[in-house]
This record gives C-alpha cells, structure tokens and sequence, in this order.
C-alpha cells in the first residue's frame, strides 16, 4: 500500500503542478530534491511572483525511521517505527478575488519490532480560503467534494464538512480559516471498509481538486481590485499564519519529526498584515465574509 500511494501522489504532484502553471501563464515550479537525516526526503514544489500565483507549494515526501518520543506520546505507543508519505499544497493567489486553497492526501503505517505492520491509516482533505466570498464558487468547491465523497459512501460528505468545519476552526478568533471543504483522518480498516476501499475514496478526493479550484481561478483572476481589498486580503491572510502555527497538525507534526523547514513554512504567504484591533466597515463585503466564517454554512 505505501509503494502503491507514494506512486499515486508522485503523478498527482505533476499533475497539479501542470494545471497550476497552465492557469498562471508565466510562472513555473522549482523544485528541490531534499533528504531526511532520519530518513526518507521529499520532492519541494514551489512558484512564486506569478501573473495569478503570488506564492504557493505543493510538495511531496516519504519518511521513515524512530517514531519520535512527541509522537509516541501523541499516539499513545513505546517505541516503534513508522513510515509516512503523503501530497501537500497551499496556494497564495495575488488577486484577493481568488482564494487560497489549501489540500493534502497522506497515508501512515507503524510498525512492531519485527516490521509487522501494527497500525495503518489514511488522511486528508481539501479546503478553500476567500478573502471576498462569491457564493457560488463555495458551492462549485462543495458540490465537487460532495460528487467525490457520493461515489463512496452518501455519509462521508457531510461527516467530513463537518470535521473540516470543526478543524480548521481558529478558536483564539472564534472564526473558521475560510468555507471549508472536506477532512479526513485515522481512515482505517473496518468491516465495511478496506485500506483498498480508503485508497480508492482518498485518491477519487485528490482526483478531484483541479476540477474543485481551477474554475473559480478562472473565473476571478482578472477581476479588478484596489489597494484596500490588497490590503484585506493581507489582513486575513495574518489569520491564515496564526491557524498554520498555532493548530496546525500537519505542521506540528513536520516540525516534530525533523522535517524540512522550508517545505514545512512554504505554507506561509509573502506578504501579511497584523493590523491592531482592525474591523470591518459595518454592511462591507468584508464583514460579509466575517459573518459567514463565524457559522459554517451548507454549501452544497
């Protein structure tokens, strides 16, 4: 399973990095061959100062070895090995017309003394971020995630909004980082679902995240925009950086195991704004946004 999943997010890298650079015209990835001292390493993607792509990752890596004592902790084991791979992406668009994508698909195995496979699991999600909220490109995101998850089980879309609502959740603000998507964690075997199962669901959801971003790209990338709404969109991009920091699991976990700062941190956009005590305009499309991210909301 793990040959057969890193195999899939090595293809799944090429091709979201292609559709990328198609939509922004001018800019291309570079890209970083990096190693773990532990081991494993990984394949860094980034784009930067594109014509639509202000800044953005998407990275891939397979890591393997100890699992560290924090993990041990957090996953409630003594000592063990482990191993994970798995596709993550963050997307920072210049315009505030287009919003920051965010999406990663991994898979996690551990192991006895004797490389038995003890646990094994599958994770993910994808989940969207405006900065002017047009509606229906919310319910175009949704409806694409609820058409994956339907192929599937008619149960998994509205238990993984629901987790996504709940996760991406910035508490210290008591607001969500953007109109969510899907989330998914600790997908392991059961009598009604395989690890085959979980594979072909998680790689229908990863299949499915051009079709779920690109044509709002499309359609928002040349609208006009001043340098007020600049300025917003680097407001709430602050909140983006907190959430990343503070809750972040992925994160934690990167940082935990030794991971690779750079490809950790190419979450975080250029240009951010900490404005102290700043509100929106009372009736503005900027408290609009406010208010939609203070209560989830059905999209599709």
């Amino acid at each position: 399973m793990k040959d057969k999943f890193y195999q899939y997010i090595q293809t799944l890298q090429d091709q979201i990095c292609k559709g990328l650079e198609d939509v922004d015209g001018s800019s291309k990835f570079r890209e970083d061959i990096w190693e773990r001292p532990e081991g494993g390493g990984g394949r860094t993607r980034v784009i930067e100062n594109g014509q639509v792509f202000e800044k953005g990752g998407v990275n891939i890596s397979a890591v393997h070895g100890k699992l560290p004592d924090t993990m041990q902790k957090m996953f409630g084991v003594g000592e063990a090995d482990f191993f994970a791979c798995g596709l993550s992406l963050v997307i920072h668009p210049k315009n505030p017309m287009v919003p920051t994508v965010h999406a990663n698909w991994r898979y996690f195995e551990m192991y006895d003394e004797n490389g038995n496979i003890i646990n094994q699991w599958f994770g993910g999600g994808q989940d969207l971020t405006p900065y002017y909220l047009f509606e229906e490109d919310a319910i175009h995101f949704h409806q694409t995630c609820k058409t994956a998850c339907d192929k599937h089980n008619p149960e998994f879309y509205s238990n993984y909004k629901k987790k996504c609502d709940d996760y991406f959740w910035n508490a210290h603000r008591n607001e969500a980082r953007g109109v969510g998507g899907l989330f998914f964690d600790y997908l392991k075997a059961t009598d009604s679902m395989s690890m085959e199962d979980w594979y072909n669901f998680v790689t229908e959801v990863g299949n499915s995240f051009l079709q779920a971003y690109i044509p709002i790209v499309e359609r928002r990338k040349n609208l006009p925009y001043t340098a007020a709404q600049r300025m917003w969109q680097e407001i709430r991009r602050g909140r983006y950086v907190e959430f990343n920091l503070v809750h972040d699991k992925g994160t934690l976990f990167g940082l935990k195991t030794n991971g690779r700062i750079e490809s950790i941190l190419m979450s975080l956009p250029p240009h951010v704004q900490w404005v102290y005590d700043h509100h929106p305009e009372k009736g503005s499309e900027e408290e609009k946004l406010i208010s939609v991210l203070q209560k989830p909301k059905e999209w599709a």
